[in-house]
Order: structure tokens, then C-alpha cells, then sequence
């Protein structure tokens, strides 16, 4: 069955399809919907069947945790067993926004919508159709990006379409996603709080607002070993079907180490691309896919899933992607690429190439 198509302008949500998305929820069933970092997959986070009806949908293994979306303060009261002082003093801060925050759970939250963790991931996201949803589904939306396992994320209602048209009830098409990557994920169950993903808060903002705080290492690392805590940190994400390299390096190396790579695949007849900045664009040979300016890393981001998206349509089979490592959202940009690569890292230069 396709799922029931609703469309509305994101800053204005229409009531009556609203009522009808947060109905199907109530009744335990699945709604993509938008959100300012991408399209979420929703369905009662206090309702241990809807949360498996989501990992099926997906295909997503059931250690992966969740994320609670509320659309108000008071909802933690419910979820969360413990909200430290500096959790409130983030909040206040970035929520509603790109936020998700860790705390010990109670036990209204089930362990099928927590990975099997004593722990609960929450988000109170600023889109207005995301915060109507919320309100009219019962107050609380467990939603993982509304991809099939392993695919890019979806920044567009198309992309959700693509990935799960037959597998959900309905699919809320609020426009494009404004930040177009997942949103930034702070633990606040140790006694320094943790960044497990990076996001449009960078880990400047987060120390400027926290004082000390500790980055994990698998945010950049390949731990394919943990127990996740948090959504994307053990298993890969994000890939495109052809087989994805990120190329580090002095710009001169980079340029040349791709363009020898994209040679060598060509005359073994395989197609190729490259994920590059505008700045670099020209330098390259071949097919062409431009992220944005590295000056403008919001607008890199927003670009990064939508043409990784692309690159399967048009069926190029290696791709190789410049790096875009910075301290803001760079960071960001750089861990998701890496997971979508399976952290596969060409070092421009070394002999070995």
C-alpha cells in the first residue's frame, strides 16, 4: 500500500491533515515527517509496538537507539529520570533547535524505543510542522531519520518516498530540510558531558555554553565494536551505492590523487565522480558534483545527502569526495562523510598511492 501523501507549507500546518497524521500515530501507525535537519519517521515513542513497526520499516538493527521528539519543556517530566543543570542551561539555549540531549530514562519509555538502553534520547525540534505533529500524536514521536538503513538521509518528502513509499502510512511533505544533516547529540548521563555526534551546534558552542566538555572518539574513528549509545555511532551510514573515498591531504595532492584515481577507474570502463567544493571544481577531470563554497559550510551541508541521493540516479559507481575538516560544522560534514565512505580514507601523497 503506498502511504497517504500530505502536503503542507512548513510554517504554516494545515489542522485537519496534522489531525489525521497525529491520529494514525495514536493508532500505532508510521509518519514521515519534516524536520529542520531531515525527514524523521515517527510513530509512539511510549508504545513498544510502533517503535518495532520502525526498525522494520527500515531495516535498522533494533541496539540502534531512537530519538523522543517533544514539543514541550514540560515533556521531559515523563521520559527523563534525571535532567542535569547544565542539560537546562544547554536547553535554554538550543531548544527548540537541532538539539538532542541523553538522560537516564524512566520506565514509561520502553527499551524497544531505547535500543535496550537505561537511557533515552530527546529532541524538541523548532519546525512548526514537526511541533504540530508531536502535539497531535500524543506529545511523544520516536523517529529516526525516514531512510531505509544505511542510505543517505532524507532532506526531501521525494527521498522518503523513494526509501519507504510502501513500507509507512503516511509521508507529511513540509518542503526541504533548512540544515540537511542530523542534529548535534550530547550525553549528559557522565559527570562531563559527551558529544556523540556532531551537528549544526558545534563543539565550540557547546563548550562556550557547558565549560568542559568531552568528544567521543567515534565520532571521526570507525568503533564498529560499541554498544551505541546514540543514533549513527556504530554502524555505517549515510552510503550511496558506489563505492565512496574521501581524499585528505594538501589541496595540490588531492587534486592530483584523484584525478590518477578517476584515470585508472575510467579505462577499466567503471564511472566515476567527485564530491568537491566550487572553489576545486575546475581542477577536476571527469563527472562533476559540486557541495557548495568552503566558505558557506551550512550550505555544503544542506547539499551533502540530496547529492549523494544523486549520485545513485545516476549510477556512477566510485566517488571520491575532498575533505571538509573544520571546527565548526565541518565536523559534521566530515563525520557523516566518513560514514557513508565506511571510513574509507585515501592519503593524498604517500608513496603508497
Amino acid at each position: 500500500m503506498k502511504a497517504l501523501l500530505l502536503r503542507m507549507p512548513p510554517d504554516n500546518p494545515d489542522p485537519e491533515q496534522i489531525e489525521e497524521a497525529g491520529r494514525i500515530i495514536r493508532e500505532g501507525g508510521l509518519v514521515a515527517f519534516p524536520t529542520e535537519t531531515v525527514y524523521g519517521l515517527g510513530g509512539n515513542a511510549l508504545d513498544p509496538a510502533s517503535s518495532k513497526k520502525i526498525y522494520a520499516a527500515k531495516g535498522r538493527p533494533s541496539d540502534n537507539p531512537l530519538i523522543v521528539h517533544i514539543a514541550e519543556w514540560e515533556a521531559l517530566d515523563r521520559i527523563a529520570a534525571e535532567v542535569p543543570q547544565k542539560a537546562l542551561m544547554l536547553g535554554r539555549i538550543y531548544w527548540p533547535g537541532p538539539l538532542t540531549m541523553i538522560f537516564s530514562k524512566t520506565e514509561e519509555v520502553p527499551y524497544e524505543t531505547t535500543g535496550g538502553l537505561d537511557t533515552v534520547a530527546v529532541r524538541f525540534p523548532s519546525h512548526k510542522v514537526a511541533q504540530a505533529l508531536i502535539r497531535a500524536s500524543g506529545g511523544y514521536i520516536a523517529a529516526p531519520s525516514a531512510n531505509l538503513s544505511g542510505r543517505p538521509s532524507p532532506t526531501k518528502a521525494v527521498h522518503v518516498i523513494e526509501d519507504l513509499g510502501d513500507r509507512i502510512d503516511a509521508v507529511i511533505d513540509g518542503g526541504d530540510a533548512d540544515i540537511g544533516l542530523e542534529s548535534t547529540i550530547v550525553d549528559f548521563t557522565e559527570d562531563v558531558p559527551v558529544l556523540l555526534r556532531p551537528g549544526y551546534i558545534s563543539v565550540e558552542k557547546l563548550r562556550e555554553a557547558l565549560g568542559e566538555i568531552r568528544v567521543d572518539p567515534g565520532i571521526i574513528a570507525d568503533n564498529s565494536g560499541i554498544i551505541p549509545k546514540a543514533p549513527g555511532m556504530k554502524y555505517r551510514h549515510y552510503a550511496p551505492k558506489g563505492t565512496l573515498s574521501v581524499v585528505e591531504g594538501r589541496p595540490e595532492d588531492v587534486i592530483r590523487t584523484i584525478n590518477s584515481l578517476i584515470e585508472e577507474a575510467e579505462k577499466a570502463g567503471r564511472s566515476c565522480a567527485v564530491l568537491c567544493a566550487d572553489e576545486t571544481a575546475s581542477s577536476y577531470r571527469g563527472k562533476v558534483y559540486i557541495l557548495g563554497c568552503r566558505a558557506d559550510e551550512e550550505e555544503v551541508a544542506a547539499a551533502l545527502f540530496d547529492t549523494l541521493r544523486q549520485l545513485d540516479t545516476d549510477g556512477v559507481e566510485y566517488i571520491y569526495s575532498e575533505a571538509f575538516p573544520s571546527e565548526n560544522l565541518g565536523a559534521a560534514i566530515m563525520n557523516r562523510l566518513l560514514k557513508a565512505a565506511g571510513h574509507r580514507i585515501i592519503h593524498a601523497g604517500e608513496e603508497s598511492l
